[in-house]
């Protein structure tokens, strides 16, 4: 049976509560419930890998979705891909004149 509790916290933090919340796909009282189970014994790592990716995760996650989106479309990011500095300029100077005309 499940037993309902009430908990009184600042606005600010309840604010960030809700923040976090949507950012990880979920309810802020499920971040509470996670938490209280994290209390039991063995029970803090599953609630760490279930509600904690830090900003460095995240970014590095969504990187690697990118860069397998342009593997997936066939844009490149070699070095041999690049110009060379001498061709960027080129290029750049026949923009500005190609607009000017």
């Amino acid at each position: 049976m499940k037993k309902n509790i009430t908990v009184s916290i600042d606005e600010q933090t309840y604010r960030c509560a809700r923040i976090r919340a949507a950012e990880l796909d979920t309810s802020v009282s499920a971040l509470v419930r996670g938490y209280l189970r994290s209390l039991a014994p063995g029970g803090k790592q599953s609630f760490v890998k279930r509600h904690t990716e830090t900003a460095a995760t995240l970014r590095a996650r969504e990187l690697e979705e990118v860069f397998t989106d342009f593997e997936s479309r066939g844009v490149g990011l070699r070095m041999a891909s690049n110009l060379t500095r001498d061709e960027l300029y080129a290029e750049a100077i026949n923009s500005k004149s190609d607009a000017v005309r």
